[in-house]
């Protein structure tokens, strides 16, 4: 049986191509929910709802300052992606090392004909 859909770890909080598209925004610094918004082409409560669950998971935070709340990345919060993604980069360096070794082999083989 298929698992219900949840947001309450990283992993599934950014599955979701809007979200990422949030994190994104906010590796340049804070923004207030509305200009999020128009920014992404979304409404004010859709853009609030992605940014709740983005918080809840730790990957957001919030700070008051005057009327508005602006929201900023709190990238500790993609440490065990970064961990988990990690684990494949051996894996990604060793089928480019096989992929530049076919390639200089086909080379060496045109050269010689």
């Amino acid at each position: 049986m298929a698992r219900a859909a949840t947001t309450s770890d990283a992993f599934n909080a950014i599955a979701e191509p809007q979200r990422r598209d949030i994190l994104a925004l906010l590796r340049a610094g804070e923004w207030p929910v509305t200009d999020l918004a128009r920014e992404l082409g979304m409404s004010q409560p859709r853009a609030s709802k992605h940014l709740r669950v983005l918080r809840e998971v730790g990957l957001v935070r919030v700070r008051e300052s005057g009327k508005q709340r602006l929201y900023g990345l709190d990238a500790r919060g993609l440490r065990p992606i970064h961990e988990w993604v990690g684990g494949f980069e051996r894996f990604w360096a060793d089928s480019f090392d096989r992929l530049d070794a076919y390639v200089q082999g086909l080379q060496q083989t045109s050269r010689e004909d």
